[in-house]
């Protein structure tokens, strides 16, 4: 950053109108235009291109008052259903049909009984709508289902429509949720690391509009481009800005102090503090925003909303922590660092005997040990890398199982497994011979036309095996009707087309996260050595991580599997992000080593960032961790190997792996550029 950028940040006269401006104008921002709106589509979350999108995609042809199905189980509590509960039962479904708004024209199925005697279901179309009329029709339905069960038997609510009511109260409230638990976390490190009872309200008020700010402008853009984003978009958003934008406020904040140690104007101050920094900040920024942007190559449309919603954020948090907080902070005297306020003439940290200090003498002494212990640990973690077992079904999908899934679970053990949620195949051709065609498949238990209108039909196919269980069934079932036109589609279907979808994008866009992120760093370093080994390094690290959460996963939290899409998004996250650590450590590094050599270079950036860092990542790693408020694997899971992997790469990469790497190669690390 320019003389004239910094000095105009942090003027005496113009801080005012830097801190204040932006703040305002972010305000009337959010209070005034506020979050875009988006009308939902049905291919939103599924990749383009493949078969089950386009069956869902011609599903839209159907007529307007097109249904879903609710399917209500009734079991007997104890033994098999009496002949009067089912009487009673029967005598009940009539009400219940109606009271699932039952399309014209479509009417609900009669009680059919299960061959084991012990429950009974009853197949009930409710009108597609948006998620909220779904879910309140089921709710009704639940409700009619309760009071309609005699006394013995149990009523439960599942299928399609029941899925969707549940998915979308897994989301009701919830980033509000994840918001307040976020800045809540972020408040409590704040305070614990700087030991103020009023420093962290300024970074955390100037992250706060921020994060609200971005919320608004990345759906705003997204709205504009046509874009699709979902409910945990605004949420991911959200633990990335405070996360990011956390971060680069304690790397000024760290670096102002310092300043203040030896400057007695605390513009002057700011304004060091703010050039030294801003180098960084901006890398680091530019390199995360390019890494997320590759997301736009996506087949998914809801990834490639994701990715640009998170570039704006991270723009957006850049933008506030190298203006806005400057400004904010010079606004105040020294005394914001009470009680430990800095004066002129203490000890600058690199040149105390630190904590870190200390460590980097360790590690100085036996670099090559350190070295090999490092990557050796890495390794051992990682070995869990080679277990991993992609691809969830619906019913591992929540972390709290709701009603739809628990029920679904019950079904399959007296119906055909297939029956809450039976795979559709949707045809432009003849729905008589796609039908034959259905039924000539081996695992295929039942089929019939569901839906047909606009040149559109749709055949139901009820599948024998469970959720999951159904890979070669639902190829068969393609293989037979590629013929007439026809796609089949269905959660199951989708689950498969999801996992190759996912291994599309992880293959095309990983390698070019690393070329995006190796050619940033020789442009910030001028270096060929150091950028190679500083990418490897995150790249361990992201083994490392995966292989350890894997036995997490397996183990304590009890999945079955890893949803598809985690291995691209921790990837994403965890090279970019771990990147900005390296980025602090070697942008340090290089200014020390001008006047002290590459190795004390490295021992007195070690000591100056060592505590900034550490702070930053633990930070950044609690956030992450944050996810788990929302009730679904998937976040649970990436906030997990998110977490764990940063911690790792604050604790162990950057405080011993790479400073090791570094004095071991002395000045062939920064190879060809000379610092000494």
């Amino acid at each position: 950053m320019s003389h004239r950028i910094a000095a105009l940040v942090t003027g005496p006269r113009s801080a005012v109108l830097v801190a204040l401006v932006p703040f305002l104008l972010a305000l009337v921002l959010i209070g005034a235009v506020g979050e875009a709106d988006r009308a939902d589509r049905s291919t939103d979350s599924l990749p383009a291109g493949l078969d089950s999108t386009e069956g869902t995609a011609l599903l839209d042809r159907l007529p307007e008052d097109v249904s879903t199905a609710a399917i209500v189980l009734f079991t007997a509590k104890d033994g098999e259903l009496s002949g009067v509960q089912l009487t009673a039962l029967r005598d009940a479904a009539g009400d219940l049909g109606s009271r699932g708004g039952t399309p014209a024209g479509e009417q609900a199925s009669p009680l059919v009984p299960s061959e084991d005697g012990t429950a009974a279901l009853l197949a009930i179309p409710v009108p597609s709508g948006s998620a909220t009329e779904v879910a309140d029709t089921v709710k009704e339905l639940r409700t009619a289902a309760d009071e309609a069960a005699p006394d013995g038997v149990e009523a439960q609510v599942t299928g399609p429509a029941a899925v969707q009511a549940d998915l979308a109260a897994v989301f009701d409230g919830a980033n509000t949720r994840l918001l307040l638990v976020t800045a809540l976390v972020v408040a409590v490190l704040l305070v614990i690391t700087y030991r103020s009872p009023v420093l962290w309200l300024v970074p955390l008020a100037v992250v706060g509009i921020a994060d609200r700010l971005a919320a608004v402008l990345a759906t705003q853009v997204m709205a504009a481009v046509d874009v699709a984003w979902d409910e945990s978009t605004v949420g991911i958003l959200s633990v990335l800005v405070f996360g990011a934008g956390t971060d680069y406020a304690l790397l000024l904040i760290s670096r102002y102090r310092d300043e203040l140690r030896t400057e007695e104007s605390r513009y002057q101050a700011m304004a060091h503090a703010l050039r030294r920094t801003a180098e960084a900040v901006i890398a680091s920024a530019t390199t995360v925003v390019l890494g997320l942007l590759t997301l736009l190559l996506s087949l998914t449309p809801t990834t490639r909303g994701l990715g640009l919603a998170c570039a704006v954020g991270v723009v957006v948090a850049a933008t506030f922590a190298l203006a806005v907080l400057p400004a904010a902070l010079v606004l105040f005297g020294r005394w914001v660092f009470w009680p430990r306020v800095p004066h002129v003439g203490e000890t600058v940290m690199v040149e105390s005997g630190t904590v870190w200090h200390k460590i980097g003498e360790r590690v100085a002494r036996r670099p090559g040990t350190v070295i090999t212990g490092s990557l050796l640990l890495l390794a051992v973690m990682a070995i869990g890398l080679f277990r991993i077992d992609l691809g969830l079904d619906q019913a591992e999908q929540f972390l709290d199982e709701p009603e739809a899934i628990s029920a679904a679970t019950r079904l399959a053990e007296s119906f055909p497994a297939g029956t809450a949620d039976p795979t559709q195949v949707v045809t432009t051709g003849s729905p008589e011979k796609v039908l034959d065609a259905v039924r000539s498949v081996e695992g295929v238990t039942s089929a019939r036309v569901s839906d047909s209108g606009n040149g559109v039909s749709v055949i139901d196919a009820v599948l024998s095996g469970r959720s999951g269980e159904n890979t070669d069934t639902v190829e068969a079932l393609r293989d037979a009707v590629a013929p007439y036109d026809a796609h089949v589609t269905g959660s199951e279907a989708e689950a498969i087309d999801e996992r190759e979808g996912s291994d599309r994008d992880l293959r095309l866009i990983v390698p070019l996260i690393l070329v995006l992120v190796l050619g940033g760093l020789v442009l910030l370093l001028r270096s060929a050595v150091a950028p190679v080994l500083l990418v490897l390094t995150v790249v361990a690290t992201y083994a490392a991580a995966m292989g350890a959460s894997w036995w997490l996963f397996t183990g304590p939290l009890g999945f079955g599997a890893m949803d598809s899409g985690v291995p691209l998004f921790a990837f994403l996250f965890l090279v970019a992000l771990g990147v900005d650590y390296n980025i602090f450590l070697v942008t340090r590094a290089r200014e020390e080593s001008a006047g002290h050599g590459s190795r004390d270079g490295m021992l007195r950036a070690l000591s100056a960032t060592g505590g900034v860092i550490t702070s930053a990542g633990i930070l950044l790693a609690a956030v992450f961790a944050v996810l788990g408020v929302l009730p679904l694997v998937v976040l649970a899971q990436l906030g997990t190997i998110i977490c764990l992997g940063v911690l790792l790469d604050t604790l162990l990469v950057r405080t011993l792996l790479v400073p090791a790497i570094a004095m071991r190669l002395g000045d062939r690390f920064w190879w060809p550029r000379q610092v000494g």
